[in-house]
C-alpha cells in the first residue's frame, strides 16, 4: 500500500512540474510573441490581421498582439540600383548600352502605403522599370556625341526624370550616374576617324603657322639685311667723295670772307663736280 502510494504521489509531482513547464513555455512564446524589434536603419508596419493598421514602429523594441498583429519590416536607408544593359537610342539614332547606378531610398514617411500598394518587391516592381523608361527617353533627346560630352548634363536630367516618375510610388532618388556609354562598333570606328582627322587638322594649322612665322622672320632678316647693306654703300659712298676731294685738293687752306650780317663764306674749294671749275677765272 505504502509503495502504491508513493507511486501515485510520484505521477502527481510529475505532472505538476510538466504543467509548470509547459506554462513557462507558453509564457516565454507569449512574451516573445508581443515583442517586436525593428532593426536600425529600418521602419515597421504593423499589420491587424494582414491588413495594414496604419501604425508605423520607428526602430527599436515596440509591443504587439501575439497571434494577432504582426510587424513588416522595411530598410528606409539608402539602397544602391545598378545595371550594365540598358539598351536605348540617341537623337541620331545610334545604338546605345549604358551602365548606370542609381542611389535612392524609401519615403519612410510612407512606407505602409508602399507596403499596401506595391509591396515588399518594389525594386522590381517599380524602381527597374522607371530606371529602363527613364534611360529611353532621356538618350533620345540627345546626339550620340552630345552625350558623350554632355554626361554630367545627362545625368541631371535622368535623375529628375526618374524622380517625377516615382515620386508617387514612395521612392526618393538621391542619385544618378551613368558610369559610361557603349556604342556600336561602326561608331566608335567613325569617332575614331573624326578624331585623327581633327589631329591632322590641328597639325596642318600648327605647320601653316609655323611655316607662316618662319617667312616673316626671312623677311624680316632680308630686310635688316637690306638695310645693312644701304647704310654701308651710304658710308663708302660718303668715303670715296671724301678722297676725291682730298685728291683735287691744290694744298691751300679755304678763305673766308664775311658780309654786313656777319655770315661767312669759304671761297677757293675746288668744284668736285666739274673738273674744269678750277680753270674759270
Amino acid at each position: 500500500m505504502e509503495y502504491t502510494a508513493k507511486i501515485k504521489g510520484d505521477k502527481k509531482k510529475l505532472r505538476s512540474l510538466i504543467l509548470i513547464g509547459v506554462i513557462v513555455v507558453a509564457a516565454l512564446i507569449l512574451i516573445t510573441s508581443s515583442v517586436t524589434i525593428v532593426p536600425a536603419g529600418s521602419k515597421g508596419i504593423m499589420l491587424n490581421m494582414g491588413a495594414v493598421s496604419g501604425q508605423v514602429l520607428d526602430e527599436g523594441v515596440s509591443f504587439r498582439i501575439p497571434f494577432i498583429q504582426t510587424v513588416k519590416i522595411i530598410d528606409v536607408r539608402m539602397q544602391k540600383y545598378e545595371s550594365a544593359d540598358n539598351a536605348s537610342a540617341s537623337k541620331d539614332l545610334q545604338s546605345i548600352n549604358s551602365n548606370i547606378a542609381v542611389n535612392y531610398r524609401v519615403d519612410s514617411t510612407a512606407v505602409d502605403q508602399l507596403y499596401k500598394n506595391i509591396g515588399m518587391n518594389y525594386e522590381a516592381t517599380v524602381v527597374s522599370p522607371a530606371i529602363s523608361e527613364c534611360m529611353k527617353a532621356v538618350t533620345a533627346q540627345y546626339t550620340a556625341e552630345e552625350l558623350i560630352t554632355k554626361r554630367s548634363e545627362v545625368s541631371a536630367n535622368m535623375k529628375e526624370f526618374l524622380q517625377q516618375k516615382l515620386a508617387d510610388k514612395y521612392i526618393v532618388v538621391d542619385s544618378f550616374n551613368v558610369i559610361s556609354f557603349d556604342f556600336s562598333d561602326a561608331f566608335n570606328k567613325a569617332i575614331e576617324e573624326k578624331q585623327i582627322a581633327e589631329q591632322n587638322a590641328q597639325k596642318a594649322k600648327y605647320d601653316l603657322e609655323r611655316i607662316k612665322t618662319e617667312a616673316e622672320q626671312a623677311i624680316t632678316k632680308a630686310e635688316g639685311e637690306a638695310e645693312a647693306m644701304r647704310l654701308k654703300n651710304q658710308e663708302l659712298t660718303d668715303n670715296i667723295i671724301l678722297l676725291e676731294y682730298i685728291n683735287k685738293w691744290d694744298g691751300k687752306m679755304p678763305t673766308y670772307y664775311g658780309g654786313s650780317n656777319g655770315s661767312g663764306v669759304m671761297i677757293g674749294l675746288p668744284d668736285l663736280s666739274d673738273d674744269t671749275a678750277s680753270s674759270q677765272p
